[in-house]
């Protein structure tokens, strides 16, 4: 995969994209990364990116000629651009999923007030990380970069993510590693028995337990079969 990001603070991103599991996938080949810095397309001799909004009102807008400049090419390349926008559709595990198919992705990332709004019309999608608001999308570019580039293959193991929260429509069930007991507290004996069928049965239940206590609201767009009925009953809980 090969993932452009435009932004006006290109140091901003090019630490974290080198570092761990992301930064790995890089020096084995499986992503590239390319960091535009949008000032290179700035105009005059302060290259300016932004203006005052038309009607009046608070902050500075980002002015279309440089976004068009960055964004344009990386289009015509074939790229999927994805503008970071907290009006956007929000992240979530089956967008990433969907975006981590793409060959190319070109992510869009906004400062001050927001964008002039001809740069959408240059845009795939818009997206979105939470509803609230951060000082500019380089952040949000790189949650999605992570959630995206980890689930190519040969990133980490298929199982890794297959187990995930929200993989499955479940919150994930508790993890455990050695030491079997420590500061008196210990490892459910389930997890010990080597009976993986047991380990199976205990971990779906408590990632039904975890979601109906934290997210009950992911109950009610999942399959659930009669034993997970009958566990939720016995936990006092009755999805709708």
């Amino acid at each position: 995969m090969k993932v452009d990001i435009v932004t006006i603070f290109p140091d901003l991103v090019a630490g974290p994209l080198g570092t761990s599991i992301i930064g790995r996938a890089a020096d084995a080949g499986l992503v590239d990364f390319t960091v535009h810095d949008l000032r290179d397309h700035g105009l005059g001799r302060h290259r300016s990116v932004d203006d005052e909004p038309y009607g009046g009102g608070a902050g500075m807008v980002m002015r279309p000629e440089p976004l068009f400049a960055a964004v344009e090419p990386l289009r015509d390349a074939g790229a999927h651009v994805v503008l970071m926008d907290p009006a956007g559709e929000q992240l979530d595990d089956a967008s990433a999923r969907e975006l981590a198919t793409y060959d190319h992705l070109a992510l869009v990332c906004g400062r001050y007030e927001g964008f002039d709004e001809r740069i959408r019309t240059l845009v795939d999608r818009e997206v979105s990380i939470g509803d609230y608001v951060l000082t500019g999308g380089e952040l949000p570019a790189l949650v999605l970069v992570d959630a995206v580039v980890r689930l190519l293959p040969g990133v980490i193991q298929e199982e890794s993510h297959r187990g995930d929260s929200f993989a499955s429509g479940l919150l994930e069930y508790p993890q455990y590693t050695r030491p079997e007991t420590f500061r008196d507290l210990t490892v459910p004996p389930v997890l010990l028995s080597g009976h993986h069928g047991e380990v199976a049965r205990w971990r779906r239940q408590e990632a039904l337990r975890r979601t109906s206590e934290r997210r009950p609201d992911l109950l009610g767009a999942i399959a659930l079969d009669d034993d997970d009925h009958a566990f939720l009953r016995s936990i006092g809980f009755e999805p709708e």
